[in-house]
This record gives C-alpha cells, structure tokens and sequence, in this order.
C-alpha cells in the first residue's frame, strides 16, 4: 500500500507541474483540480476515499464509531483571483454528512481545508433569491468558509492575548 501511495504522490507532483505550465500557456485549468483536492484531503485529514462516482459522496471518515459521508469541492485560488468564485455544484438530493472545501494555491499545493455540516450547506442553498444557490446549486468560496468558521487545516493555533 506503501508502495502505491507513493507512485500515487509522484504522479501528482508532475500533473501538478503540467497543469500549472499548461495553465501559464492556454490561460486555461486542465481540469484536474478536483483529484487533487480530493487527494490533499485524504492525505492532509487522513480520510478514506470511495470509488470514482460514489453518488453524493467522495470520501469516508470515522469519528466516535460514526461513519460520516464527506463531499470534498475544491477550488485552485490564483493570485489576485475574484473572490466571487464558487463550487461546484452541491446536489441536496444525494446522501451527504459533510462537506470539505480544499483551497490549493498556484501551484496546486493544499493551502486550507475547511469543513461545514451538509445541512448548513442545504439549508444556504434553499434560500431564497440567488439562481446560483437554487437553481445550479452553488456557494461562493466566501460564503462557504464564513459557514464553516476556521479551517480544519491547518489547525489554527489559540491566539494569544
């Protein structure tokens, strides 16, 4: 398994580079930032992840003998980006406990994770007056982290007074 996760890692490292040059070429994503995210959240919060098109679901994690159901969205924030951006969309009919949002920088390198309950997120999207909250399903990377308070990546250290 070892063996595995690492040959794993070293594909990422060089799809992260060629996304990145591909990226600085065509001004455009090539489209793999949600593998990755999902990667950096089961490696960084030591999640295990479910078979490609689990409906509802990415990941799986026990806490207290409770096995919670995690849908990870992530979103690759570019220097001097919008801070409009939004997910991908959150689909209120599929089986879901949690929702992770990873947040990897330039380089395609895990900066956050933050972590919000499902029905947070529903009851957000159910809200009236937004097309893309009601009809696509959407939150902005914005709102979504004001719902989930600190990140639970890395864990935000007591200030002190």
């Amino acid at each position: 398994m070892a063996n595995k996760n690492n040959e794993i890692k070293k594909l990422l490292k060089i799809a992260k580079a060629l996304a990145k040059r591909y990226r600085e070429l065509t001004g455009k994503p090539l489209g793999i930032t949600g593998e990755i995210g999902e990667y950096e959240a089961a490696r960084l919060l030591k999640v295990k992840l479910e078979d490609a098109r689990t409906t509802g679901f990415d990941a799986i994690r026990v806490v207290n003998g409770e096995r919670q159901r995690l849908q990870i969205k992530t979103r690759c924030l570019l220097p001097g980006c919008k801070s409009s951006q939004r997910l991908g969309r959150i689909d209120l009919k599929k089986p879901c406990d949690k929702v992770l949002l990873v947040l990897l920088n330039e380089a395609f390198e895990a900066t956050a994770i933050y972590e919000c309950d499902y029905t947070r997120i529903k009851e957000e999207l159910e809200l009236p007056g937004s097309k893309a909250r009601n009809d696509r399903g959407q939150l902005g990377v914005s709102k979504f982290k004001s719902l989930a308070g600190e990140p639970i990546w890395p864990k935000v250290r007591a200030r002190r007074q």
